[in-house]
């Protein structure tokens, strides 16, 4: 009997990269290994370069998920009874203010419908009073498939005197980001994303103004496992603080040199070639975009409405018996979109083309492979 390869279309987690595969499979070192110092002085350089990042700026990993590097930029720039401006249009705007809520902010929204962008004059009328200390926003709401106008919010938070944190989970790794252009404080992602390196790791850039604000806090962080201050002394001074995946280090470093040898731009551009391929080939079906506006959608996330009548589960139940996986709908979407993950080797011609002739034998259709086709110019 022959097993196919598994099909993994999520929004997260991606097809592991050949590399980060390899990497998995060398040999075990301890976390105070000068080799895995030198692995680590690796990561910081490239992790500066994916970021975009100004001098000064202290990049690691964390041991765990992007919702780990989400919840650490709380712990570490907000004290309890600071004002915190959160951008809300999805369910990862959501947890944000969870987060920063739960260790002790004063919350304060702007807020968006599902599919919608936050508009950045809201944030600059909620910035007037000058009393915010930190805005957090995500740059690609996953849930939905909006991509956030950061560099606009980012002009307005400019001069306020409060941070910014960026969620770069869906966006950092699959085109250029300019953390220095933007005067962002605090970003992040996590490893199995646009990246294609195992869960587990979430890399952070902390900014040199950032780290002043972490070095005045009144009080301690809440958060010792991600304290920017042990970590530092970890990954700067190389003393320990705690036990790192060793493994995950070496995976995501054979990822992340993969994507900066591929390029950037690159890879944005891969990303926008076969979300038109596989848009052009399920609209005829009946599948929409969830987001109208194609400067408002996310290139990394590709949210689809079902056609009327199509069950979503009993579909999606049927694809993966047939070893294909995609995402539904989350929260108020459930039942309603689907999300198809257009990050790293996600986003590849091949992969696409065997969903779409899987789904024409799940629906009992034709052409949807066929017109993927000849909008890539190629037999994928």
């Amino acid at each position: 009997m022959t097993v196919r390869p598994h099909l993994l279309l999520t929004p997260g987690p991606t097809p592991l990269h050949p590399a980060a595969r390899e990497a998995l499979g060398g040999e075990s070192l301890g976390h105070m290994d000068p080799e895995v110092f030198a692995l680590n002085g690796e990561i910081q350089a490239d992790l500066r370069t994916l970021y975009g990042a100004p001098d000064g700026t202290f990049t690691a990993l964390l041991a765990g998920t992007g919702s780990l590097g989400m919840e650490a930029g709380f712990a570490n720039l907000a004290e309890p009874g600071d004002e915190v401006l959160i951008g809300v249009n999805g369910s990862f705007g959501a947890r944000m203010a969870e987060m920063a809520a739960r260790h002790g902010a004063h919350v304060r929204t702007v807020t968006a419908a599902p599919g919608e962008p936050l508009s950045p004059a809201a944030f600059a009328d909620a910035l007037a009073g000058g009393d915010v200390r930190l805005v957090a926003v995500v740059h690609g709401e996953t849930s939905t498939g909006v991509l956030n106008p950061l560099p606009e919010i980012a002009e307005a938070v400019r001069g306020s005197g409060a941070l910014l944190s960026v969620d770069a989970v869906t966006t950092a790794g699959m085109q250029p980001f300019d953390m220095a252009g933007l005067g962002a404080d605090y970003v992040y992602t996590g490893s199995q994303k646009c990246l294609s390196a195992p869960p587990g790791v979430a890399p952070i850039a902390v900014s040199g103004r950032a780290l002043a604000r972490h070095a005045a806090r009144r009080t301690p962080t809440a958060l010792w496992y991600a304290d920017f201050a042990g970590l530092r002394d970890y990954w700067e001074g190389h003393s320990y603080h705690h036990t790192v995946p060793v493994g995950l280090h070496f995976a995501l470093h054979a990822a992340l040199r993969a994507a900066l040898d591929e390029g950037l731009p690159q890879r944005q551009v891969r990303a926008a070639e076969v979300g038109r391929g596989v848009l052009a080939a399920l609209e005829p079906l009946g599948f929409s975009p969830f987001v109208p506006d194609p400067a408002q959608r996310l290139p990394t996330v590709l949210a689809l409405r079902l056609p009327p009548g199509l069950d979503d589960a009993a579909t999606r139940a049927a694809l993966r018996a047939r070893s294909v996986s995609v995402a539904g709908g989350m929260g108020p979407t459930a039942g309603q979109i689907w999300r198809l993950g257009l990050m790293g080797e996600g986003a590849r011609p091949a992969l696409y083309h065997r969903f779409l002739t899987e789904l024409e034998a799940v629906l009992g259709v034709r052409g949807a492979a066929s017109r993927f086709e000849q909008v890539l110019g190629t037999h994928a």
